[in-house]
């Protein structure tokens, strides 16, 4: 059993951060998309049923927002050079399977982390959210960039870690057993499950 605090719904978000067509498809070939897309149906269904806010992020580019990019920027020059990722275009949308509801936050952002070039964090405090249980592709962008955000934001945090993969298994690894667990709890989404209903 997890030795993770229960958590409180009414004060709790799912973050689903760059679960698109585009990026899942940088997955392993091993690895078994459909089953992760289908233990975040399950999480996502979890958290909505116990009266928890989902919060999608998702990312995807204008032109003014690839006319700004820098040359300098390493990661996100080479994605405004060939015009990667639009906002509109189907490959950027969130996977259908995944689809919000009325009622969920949703956040377009142009760099890695889930809250710096959007205004998440201010959407969560309104609500009054202080916990995050996060999942994302991949675990070296997204949800690494989020979970230290956050950490410095003093949230409570989850790491979701059949929720969250990366294109690279030994980063992805040493992320989940030795960087996350100074800042975060890492659960499953079975220990997710019972920790919503352990009040």
């Amino acid at each position: 059993m997890s030795t993770a605090p229960a958590l409180d719904p009414t004060h709790t978000a799912l973050l689903v951060m760059d679960y698109q067509p585009a990026i899942l498809t940088a997955l392993p070939e091993g690895g078994d998309c459909e089953a992760l897309l289908g233990r975040m149906e399950g999480a996502i269904a979890d958290v909505r049923a116990n009266g928890g806010t989902i919060a999608y992020v998702r990312v995807g580019f204008t032109e003014a927002d690839w006319d700004a990019i820098p040359g300098t920027n390493t990661s996100f020059a080479p994605l405004a050079q060939h015009r990667v990722m639009h906002h509109e275009d189907p490959a950027a949308a969130i996977h259908e399977r995944l689809a919000p509801q009325d009622g969920d936050i949703i956040v377009r952002k142009i760099r890695y982390g889930g809250m710096s070039t959007t205004d998440l964090d201010q959407q969560l405090r309104e609500r009054g959210i202080n916990t995050l249980v996060v999942s994302g592709i991949s675990t070296s962008g997204v949800v690494l960039s989020t979970v230290m955000d956050a950490a410095d934001r003093d949230y409570q945090l989850y790491v979701l870690s059949d929720g969250v993969a990366d294109p690279d298994t030994e980063v992805h690894n040493v992320l989940l057993h030795q960087v996350f667990p100074s800042r975060a709890h890492i659960i499953d989404t079975v220990e997710l499950h019972a920790l919503l209903r352990a009040d």
